[in-house]
């Protein structure tokens, strides 16, 4: 019997990708796309690079895998020199793994041992605080920290629950507040928690900077961030900021934390980390955290087979030199403010645009029935599906998502192009996107 891969959904018949140049995929018809999402905002440099497949390619033919137990490589240690150069002050530390789940389960589980070793094997600073409307990963252990509902149902006996806090879902405020009225009681939620289970129980509290695909490119108010740093520091507790999705240029800056001048104790990143070229992820770590495992036990108890392989190495390191020299950063956040200008038209024009909201080029759409009241689509009418389809159906390729208003109801779709995009596919993007919704909107509220 011939085998056969076992897809991600057999309800529906995915046409076969054979080639991806620039900002542009093409299937097996010679159809061509334009990858409006990077694939999951994966592809920060575009498909078909060809200074990072010479890298790749480069680095295969020296060694193609060594056992971190045993080797060090080249390859590596510049990938850690490239990516420190780009993190924030006294984070001059990286941990390579394969993807963004073992990169949250890395910072866990460094945060745990850093207390470990700081305090002694008796302490009790274990747990971790996340969020509602977040995502960490697909393991069982991050599934536990994630506040993704969709996406945990069906496993939820299998995981260990983590305490959560609400989002700053300004749009939709859970504490049926406004801002900046509201004193960001969001954010004065953590301290509360911190005090309810005790700090000497909690580790870390970990968040996405700006929340990606949960709810769509959720943006924080501007004290947000410096206000969480605040309670962490106050209540000896490790900040550990997932940047899986926002990192490594995606918003306009190195880091997202970048925006608010906040230095977290533990970056997450991945994704565009070596930009989809070989499977990378990792966590940046403060310079005293790391340095309490150098002076004590002199080993962190964590690792994997792929952990620290070279290839993944000579791609990121090939992928940071390439955004250095080309000025991704820049133009990821000039052309974000062109893509911001014709977001906002949609949004006022479109009837049912409730909200665009992002930086640099990681944008979100919340759809909805009833712009007046936010009322969202009913589940069946299934509207970021459509809105997907008929942009697809003009040759642009979105990530919708759903979900968010109580972990039922709620459409919204990120758009987050390769930030290579240049103005001119900027424009094209935008008008692609602006037929697809007008499109879509005429089916949905007709």
């Amino acid at each position: 019997m011939d085998g056969k891969v076992l897809p991600r959904s057999f309800k529906t018949q995915a046409p076969i990708i054979v080639k991806g140049e620039g900002i542009y995929l093409e299937d097996e018809s010679g159809r061509r796309y334009i990858d409006g999402c990077s694939g999951a905002l994966i592809s920060n440099l575009g498909h078909g690079c060809p200074e990072i497949i010479e890298a790749v390619t480069a680095q295969l033919g020296r060694i193609e895998f060594a056992h971190p137990s045993r080797w060090r490589t080249e390859a590596t240690e510049e990938a850690a020199r490239e990516v420190a150069s780009m993190a924030p002050e006294g984070l001059d530390y990286v941990w390579f793994v394969s993807g963004g789940s073992e990169a949250i389960e890395s910072a866990v589980k460094l945060a745990r041992q850093y207390y470990v070793e700081r305090d002694g094997a008796t302490t009790s600073k274990a747990q971790v605080i996340a969020r509602w409307n977040s995502y960490h990963g697909s393991t069982i252990g991050t599934m536990g920290l994630a506040g993704s509902m969709a996406r945990r149902r069906l496993f939820s006996p299998l995981f260990l629950e983590a305490p959560k806090i609400a989002a700053h879902y300004c749009y939709r405020c859970p504490f049926e507040a406004t801002y900046p009225s509201c004193g960001l009681l969001c954010a004065r939620e953590l301290e509360k928690t911190i005090r309810r289970i005790g700090p000497q129980y909690v580790s870390a509290f970990i968040a996405e900077p700006i929340v990606g695909s949960t709810v769509g490119a959720l943006t924080p108010p501007e004290e947000y961030w410096p206000m969480i740093r605040e309670v962490c520091d106050r209540y000896d507790i490790l900040l550990i900021a997932d940047e899986v999705m926002t990192g490594c240029g995606r918003t306009g800056a190195n880091f997202c934390v970048d925006h608010w001048k906040v230095t977290p104790d533990i970056i997450v990143t991945a994704k565009g980390m070596a930009a989809g070229y070989v499977p990378t992820g990792g966590i940046i770590v403060r310079n005293a955290i790391a340095e309490t495992l150098r002076d004590g036990s002199g080993a962190f108890l964590h690792g994997h087979t792929y952990n620290g392989n070279p290839l993944s190495g000579a791609a990121t390191a090939a992928v940071f030199r390439y955004m250095k020299k080309h000025h991704v950063v820049e133009n990821a956040r000039a052309q974000g403010e062109r893509l911001a200008t014709g977001l906002r038209k949609i949004e006022a024009t479109n009837p049912m645009v409730g909200e665009v909201r992002g930086k640099g080029l990681m944008w979100g759409v919340e759809l909805v029935a009833d712009r007046a009241t936010r009322a969202p689509f009913p589940k069946p009418r299934g509207a970021s599906a459509l809105a997907t389809k008929e942009c697809l159906e003009r040759g642009l390729v979105i990530y919708p998502g759903g979900g968010m208003i109580d972990g039922v109801e709620g459409d919204n779709f990120l758009i987050a192009p390769p930030l290579v995009a240049t103005a001119a596919e900027i424009d094209e993007i935008l008008k692609r996107l602006e037929e697809g919704l007008d499109a879509a909107s005429k089916k949905l509220l007709s």
